[in-house]
């Protein structure tokens, strides 16, 4: 069966701007169940994890945010955002001047998601489906990352492979509202913000997310 994964993802969103990057549009879900349902009908299957592609989580909002404030830290440099979900922080980044974004994500609904929220703003970035993490760093000056640090064993590849980066001189900056296994003793905080986010997703209507960057 071929799927639509770009129809998909038009017809089962609505068009909202992110509480804290109004300046930004993307395709997004009101409630996490029935899209995640959803999902496993359109591909016949259960057990798939969410579509973080649907959401605007409190990471990538406030990376999102430092970005488009402090245009300088990306303005006319090669941007990575890795685990893009709806793109949001790439897009914002093309938004600040960014010379050129890759964004990469293996969901395939995700790097659909990505290219109608590209449309949609109006920008051009390129997109994968490979998983870095498996191979070598790719060329770039900054790598972007948001809410990735929800699991022990995605962690520890992350972080693996942003030390390869930042060993080529690759800029990190993580964006994270204190997920279990951010590795705080790595990082150094650039900024702070104040995230309204959606119970349905997180344990509170605000979550204080910070962005930082890899000591």
């Amino acid at each position: 069966m071929t799927i639509d994964h770009a129809a998909f993802v038009r017809a089962n969103t609505s068009i909202l701007s992110p509480p804290l990057v109004p300046e930004i549009k993307l395709h997004l879900a009101h409630e996490a169940l029935p899209i995640w349902q959803k999902t496993e009908d359109e591909l016949g299957e259960i057990g798939l994890p969410p579509p973080f592609w649907a959401f605007a989580w409190a990471g990538g909002q406030a990376l999102a945010r430092y970005i488009l404030d402090t245009p300088t830290t990306i303005s006319g440099k090669r941007v990575i955002e890795l685990a893009s979900g709806s793109g949001m922080v790439g897009i914002s980044a093309m938004k600040a001047g960014a010379a050129s974004v890759l964004s990469a994500d293996i969901d395939l609904f995700s790097t659909a998601a990505i290219k109608v929220n590209a449309e949609l703003n109006a920008v051009s970035v390129s997109i994968t489906s490979d998983d870095l993490l498996a191979n070598a760093v790719p060329k770039a000056d900054v790598i972007l990352v948001g809410d990735l640090f929800y699991e022990k064993s995605v962690a520890e590849r992350c972080l693996t492979w942003l030390e390869h980066a930042q060993a080529k001189g690759i800029d990190i900056l993580i964006g994270d509202p204190g997920r279990s296994y951010l590795p705080k003793h790595r990082l150094v905080k650039v900024a702070e913000y104040s995230v309204p986010v959606s119970r349905d997703l997180e344990d509170a209507e605000i979550k204080h997310t910070a962005v930082w960057r890899l000591a």
